[in-house]
């Protein structure tokens, strides 16, 4: 790994305890340009953990495979509006979220209709910052929202980003897991420069932990090198956090007592500061 992103680590790694209480709302990205690394599970399993914590919170699935939506048991195909249609058609994004079963929890979902997004935005109008116009009108209504994006650097994913004020990383605990975060980090580096200064990597979180001399090493390099923004607790690889999807739950609530819900739980208590403030 470079200098430059220790030195970012050292100069802004100020998740942990420093960053508990940032003022609400809160519109992460959940990134990482290496696919299968956990990201849609995180993505939503932290949701319904912020939404257990008392707080109101909308996930934005920019992904055209629509993981995140069917990972909380929305059937998009089904709907009359998605988020292809806010980003391509002008749809009011109000008008394609869904409540989901979890209290507070709701969902813009996408699917593949997405898969054509990044070759249509390209004609489009101000086409990196659709999805910030979009939230702009509904960021009021919610104490977080959560993107889940594609594991590439296309239009999708720079929508993310340039709405966004945070990126939140979930790292594999593998051997290639370093590289990804280092293409990940010049790309937010690249969209901050041009399109939105105020982005910046708040949280990094190790998934997928096996009880390896591998994974140890993984973890303790991450640590070195990015400090506080490093979330403290580490999700072990699980059957049941794959088997949750598939049953349109995130493990939280699919099997609650795990260490896996257990991990993202306190994850989720340390990106909030604790439980919600807000009345209701």
């Amino acid at each position: 790994m470079s200098n430059k992103p220790a030195n970012q680590a050292s100069n802004s790694g100020q998740s942990g305890e420093t960053n508990e209480r940032r003022p609400l709302p809160r519109v992460i990205a959940f990134a990482n340009q290496k696919g299968g690394v956990g990201k849609t599970t995180t993505t939503i399993t932290i949701g319904a953990s912020l939404a257990e914590l008392g707080y109101r919170v909308l996930i934005i699935d920019l992904d055209p495979q629509g993981n995140a939506s069917t990972g909380l048991g929305v059937n998009s195909r089904d709907l009359d509006a998605t988020i292809y249609d806010v980003l391509l058609r002008d749809e009011k994004l109000e008008n394609c979220v869904e409540p989901t079963a979890i209290k507070n929890l709701f969902i813009a979902p996408s699917n593949l209709d997405l898969a054509g997004a990044d070759i249509e935005l390209v004609s489009e109008m101000g086409r990196e910052q659709r999805l910030k116009k979009a939230i702009e009108s509904i960021i009021d209504q919610y104490d977080y929202i959560l993107l889940d994006c594609p594991p590439s650097l296309g239009l999708l994913t720079v929508n993310g980003l340039t709405a966004a004020t945070e990126v939140f990383v979930p790292i594999q605990c593998e051997y290639f897991a370093l590289e990804g975060l280092g293409q990940l980090l010049r790309s937010v580096d690249r969209v901050s420069q041009v399109l939105n200064p105020t982005l910046e990597v708040t949280h990094i979180a190790c998934v997928m932990y096996t009880h390896t001399t591998l994974s140890d090493d993984v973890v303790r390099e991450v640590r070195e090198h990015f400090g506080d923004k490093v979330c403290k607790a580490v999700v072990p690889r699980s059957v049941r956090v794959a088997e949750a999807p598939s049953h349109g739950k995130p493990i939280t609530v699919f099997d609650p007592t795990s260490t896996a819900s257990k991990a993202y739980r306190e994850i989720a208590k340390e990106i909030s500061g604790g439980t919600s403030n807000r009345a209701g």
